[in-house]
């Protein structure tokens, strides 16, 4: 018997949803590994949410009038090329 201790900063909720899915999930998820599976699936959706917002809010910010030094894919190589080594000058 598996018995997971919820963190105690955790809330129990009453979600709705369609039945097919809930099907799906009972498919692949045993029962009393749901909470788990469908946290993991909210952090990793909301992440990719988030990193979609600051795409969006930041849309714009690089201009090549600002970096004429980085305008061809041959200057973005030398660019990352450089980057790299001092990574490993680093140690890094």
């Amino acid at each position: 018997m598996t018995i997971t201790i919820l963190h105690p900063d955790t809330q129990k909720i009453t979600v709705t949803i369609p039945v097919t899915l809930l099907n799906r999930l009972d498919e692949r998820i045993p029962k009393r590994q749901r909470s788990e599976f469908i946290i993991e699936a909210i952090e990793e959706y909301l992440a990719l949410a988030e990193q979609a917002a600051a795409i969006e809010e930041t849309a714009g910010a690089w201009t090549d009038e600002n970096h004429p030094d980085l305008r061809t894919n041959a200057d973005i190589d030398r660019w990352l090329a450089n980057l790299r080594a001092n990574w490993a000058a680093q140690g890094g």
